[in-house]
């Protein structure tokens, strides 16, 4: 039951404050606040209690070398959004994402490596999205419930066929852009490109954070330090996501991060 409860109220409510928060502070905000494990960890928590420790710290592995096919997400769809709407930018978008998957299931590295990958990747994505592009006031839709049934979809796929799609695509599944997909298509459709953009851009600045969450989880998960191993991810994340933040955000949105 605890478990069931995780998975259909805990992301959705997560999903649901990231999208007032986005409507109070704007979309770079809540692509920043998105970027944080709060799917991706969940669902780690979630095939722990399920499939075990090793399950679990293997599937962390894959997670984290799934944020490079997240990268390629997101500059895709910055990219199309200037020729194409939602429905044309989204699939050339999700293409990219599964391309990439494809062929970071090839790869294997370890989890140090992988870091310093992602790392590097995370770097290089932030200098490639298009400038000069203005963020526009969009109208408000009532997508809220659509936002929490999709995030509760996704955690409850991806645990039930954990046992069938084994630790690592599993971990690559938990970073299905769910929650991407949702932000940015409502996002695009009510407030054009330039919040789009925005959005994704600060979604790249979060993933800092959310890379140390999953090499923590992957290099200190073992069977009976569950607790400490997810508060130890959890704490270094929040304290890199918010640094990240500080130093890379504009001052308006910076100093949002420093007051919490």
């Amino acid at each position: 039951m605890s478990i069931l409860l995780l998975k259909l109220a805990l992301v959705p409510f997560l999903i649901w404050l990231v999208t007032l928060a986005g409507r109070r502070w704007g979309p770079g905000v809540a692509g920043w606040l998105s970027a944080f494990p709060i799917v991706a960890g969940p669902i780690l928590f979630a095939l722990n209690l399920e499939q075990g420790a090793a399950f679990a710290a293997r599937a962390a592995e894959g997670t984290l070398l799934a944020v490079v096919a997240i990268l390629v997400f997101c500059l895709v769809y910055a990219w199309a959004c200037a020729r194409w709407a939602v429905a044309g930018s989204m699939t050339l978008a999700l293409l990219a994402w599964a391309a990439s998957v494809a062929m970071l299931q090839m790869l294997r590295l370890p989890p140090a490596l992988a870091f310093v990958l992602v790392l590097g990747a995370i770097l290089l994505a932030s200098r490639l999205f298009p400038a000069g592009v203005p963020v526009a006031a969009g109208a408000r839709r009532n997508d809220l419930p659509w936002r929490m049934l999709a995030a509760a979809a996704l955690v409850l796929g991806v645990t039930a066929g954990a046992a069938h799609l084994g630790p690592r695509l599993s971990g690559f599944l938990a970073m299905f852009p769910v929650m991407g997909s949702v932000l940015v298509g409502f996002t695009h459709a009510c407030a054009g490109r330039g919040s789009v953009v925005a959005l994704l851009r600060g979604m790249v600045a979060g993933f800092y954070g959310f890379a140390v969450f999953c090499v923590t989880l992957a290099m200190q998960l073992q069977p009976g330090g569950v607790g400490s191993a997810f508060a130890l991810a959890l704490g270094c994340a929040l304290v890199v996501h918010v640094a990240a933040r500080r130093l890379l955000a504009p001052p308006a949105v910076a100093a949002l991060a420093k007051a919490s």
